[in-house]
């Protein structure tokens, strides 16, 4: 009898996407492993197969995420990110560690590292607001993803109006990084504040804006009205 990731990997399997399989490496710079898979259809692969594992004890559900997370696959990661997210109601601070884990170890492109973050990490720092301080600590790593991480994990509460000084450290820390995926996900982060705290962020920018890297910027005021964005573009 097939295990629960054996059948998951021969559903995946069975709904390749010819372009999709032949299109998926255009969106990454980085080389990725992928199937072929439409994402509506991963979704529902997970949803399905989720059904079979939801009454297991948590840490056994997360011992199966991370053997989807070990395979390297971009669809197996999504999985992974959705078995984790559908069980946040069971989280504790301890499982803090457990995604950090998979952070550092297995995120390796900018749509596993949002996919993971945006959900499952965003919704445990809005149940334990008091981790905001390993986001900065990841904010400082020398792991472009983990980095990335401390910012995309904050989209969701940023757009609750939640963390707003945080979000400004966080920002700051990032400011100056050269990788334009460290750029957009912070310009993205500010971007979400900006949607509860239009004023903060615009004035943010405004201060910063002379520095402030411009593909962060573009992003930041994206949601802004046309005569925002025109002052904070102007030089």
């Amino acid at each position: 009898m097939k295990t629960t990731i054996e059948q998951v990997c021969q559903a995946l399997e069975e709904n390749i996407d010819e372009k999709t399989r032949l299109n998926a490496q255009s969106f990454f710079k980085e080389k990725i492993l992928y199937h072929g898979v439409k994402i509506p259809m991963v979704n529902k692969i997970s949803k399905e197969f989720y059904q079979s594992i939801k009454e297991l004890p948590k840490n056994d559900i997360f011992a199966l995420c991370e053997e989807l997370w070990k395979s390297g696959y971009s669809e197996e990661s999504y999985i992974a990110c959705n078995w984790s997210y559908y069980i946040h109601e069971r989280y504790e601070p301890e499982d803090f560690s457990v995604f950090e884990g998979w952070v550092n170890e297995y995120v390796s492109n900018w749509a596993s590292c949002d996919t993971l973050c945006n959900h499952t990490v965003g919704t445990f720092l809005e149940m334990y607001p008091e981790y905001i301080t390993r986001l900065k600590e990841w904010a400082h790593s020398d792991n472009r993803w983990t980095k990335r991480a401390a910012a995309v994990t904050l989209i969701i509460p940023a757009r609750k109006g939640l963390f707003l000084n945080d979000i400004f450290e966080i920002a700051d820390i990032l400011f100056n990084d050269p990788d334009d995926l460290v750029q957009k996900g912070y310009g993205w982060m500010l971007k979400a504040a900006s949607e509860a705290h239009q004023k903060e962020v615009f004035d943010y920018v405004m201060a910063k804006k002379a520095a402030m890297p411009r593909t962060s910027l573009r992003y930041a005021i994206e949601k802004m009205p046309k005569e925002l964005k025109a002052l904070a573009m102007a030089k």
